[in-house]
């Protein structure tokens, strides 16, 4: 019967279904790799959350997303010169999508760090952008008040709602541990255990074996190009 539904209802269905819904189910993945401390894996499950909250705010609006790939800096920047969205996100949040979240995590070609707070500047910055992955105008005017709990926000149909609805659900508990952002009940507090974490890449500690690797793996060329001034005396 969905076949016959208007083809920009399809298109929607496609928005949510593909992109916001998976993007919930990679930030729950990047909560619970936070909590275990797997670093690399937090930040490529949330870079893949932000990246596909992004799109579906893209293809809600009908904006071109076919150039974004993995870059989230083209993907704020063409929702917010579209003129069809108002998407105001805090500086922290900017900062965080822009600076910390990059496509080159997942096999350490550039280096990273962690620190045991990060994960309420994944929930804020997840909070900030997913509002924005409806066509209903309401979510779209929460907004953060410095010194106050964020507001509730649901999304109708969606599925960090259904998962919180769930006592059974089993990603309910990774979703709302220590969350100040998602859940049934405003939270003030949090209590998170302070860690660092870091990793250099290899290619940082030894830029002398790039033209070896280049022959064997592929690299981004903005990477390799890095690394090849990086490597200079």
């Amino acid at each position: 019967m969905a076949k016959h539904l208007p083809a920009h209802l399809l298109v929607n269905d496609f928005a949510i279904r593909s992109f916001r819904d998976t993007a919930d189910g990679d930030y729950i993945a990047a909560r619970m790799a936070f909590r275990a401390e797997l670093v690399a894996q937090y930040l490529w499950s949330a870079q893949q959350a932000i990246e596909k909250y992004l799109k579906c705010i893209l293809l809600l609006n009908r904006i071109s997303a076919k150039d974004v790939r993995h870059d989230l800096s083209k993907g704020l920047s063409k929702i917010n010169t579209s003129g069809k969205v108002s998407m105001s996100l805090t500086k922290g949040t900017q900062e965080f999508i822009v600076d910390d979240l990059h496509e080159y995590v997942r096999y350490l070609e550039v280096s990273h760090h962690a620190f045991g707070l990060d994960i309420i500047r994944l929930d804020r910055a997840v909070w900030e952008v997913r509002r924005f992955c409806t066509l209903d105008p309401r979510p779209h005017q929460a907004v953060l008040t410095e010194g106050s709990p964020a507001p509730q926000v649901r999304l109708q149909g969606g599925h960090l709602e259904r998962i919180v609805d769930s006592s059974k659900d089993p990603a309910r508990e990774a979703l709302l541990w220590q969350n100040a952002y998602f859940g049934k009940r405003v939270r003030r507090t949090v209590r998170l255990r302070p860690w660092f974490r870091a990793s250099n890449a290899p290619l940082y500690l030894n830029p002398q074996i790039l033209d070896e690797v280049l022959k064997l793996v592929y690299l981004p060329k903005d990477v390799a190009d890095a690394f090849r001034v990086h490597k200079k005396p």
